[in-house]
């Protein structure tokens, strides 16, 4: 997987003719190709509109464990800057990136004096997603539980434990021969003993979207998302 890509606006509003890649992979490309490799194809002109007519820097970087994508404005220069994970499929990636499109119109509209995550995004939120929200865009199986999460956005969408399971269902590594066997960590009683990336756990208590637990071997303690696939031992 490439190291990351870069798209970009000129000051005066027109699109550069290349996108930079760290790995200098295509560096000369025509951006709406770069939409075509990381969005739902149904989805690439909407996206690609939002990105022309907003006048965005959309930065692509590779898997970050704190988080899936994130919205940056500069007030000294007034650029906008928008990133989401290169690791995403297609949908996550999608629903990251019309997330942080929100926090864009909501700066542009009310500045930085209302709540990041409050009433103005969240309805910007859901306006910025509403023409997405459709078979043509999402399978059933995430269009429902859009819907149900579009009702009351949360800050991350991986809070949402449905929507966040739907999305799951087509990471690269997910398949349907394992991905139903293997539970969540959230499905898992405290107290019960699990096996995660080859090591041994106790549940204890849940933290919002993640669950502290116990190494058996050594004994420490550490915080595992609640929806880590795990293996009951």
């Amino acid at each position: 997987m490439d190291s990351g890509h870069y798209v970009g606006h000129s000051h005066t509003g027109h699109i550069k003719n290349s996108i930079v890649f760290v790995s200098q992979y295509l560096k000369k490309t025509n951006p709406k190709d770069i939409f075509f490799r990381y969005f739902p194809a149904a989805s690439v002109d909407y996206c690609f509109d939002l990105w022309h007519k907003h006048q965005f820097y959309f930065k692509i970087p590779q898997k970050r464990a704190t988080k899936l994508g994130d919205y940056r404005y500069d007030p000294r220069t007034k650029l906008h800057t928008i990133t989401v994970n290169a690791d995403l499929n297609a949908f996550s990636f999608l629903v990251t990136y019309l997330h942080e499109v929100a926090h864009l119109l909501v700066q542009k509209k009310y500045g930085s004096k209302v709540d990041p995550h409050g009433i103005e995004w969240k309805n910007e939120f859901v306006s910025v997603a509403k023409p997405m929200l459709n078979t043509q865009v999402f399978p059933s199986v995430v269009l429902t539980a859009l819907k149900q999460y579009f009702q009351n956005p949360k800050a991350s969408s991986c809070s949402d434990h449905n929507l966040q399971r739907a999305l799951q269902w087509f990471d690269d590594n997910s398949t349907s021969d394992d991905s139903p066997s293997m539970p969540y960590l959230s499905d898992l009683q405290v107290g019960k003993r699990f096996r995660f990336r080859d090591r041994d756990f106790i549940k204890e208590e849940t933290r919002r979207t993640r669950i502290l637990c116990k190494e058996i071997a050594s004994g420490k303690k550490y915080l595992i998302s609640a929806l880590a696939k795990v293996q009951p031992v």
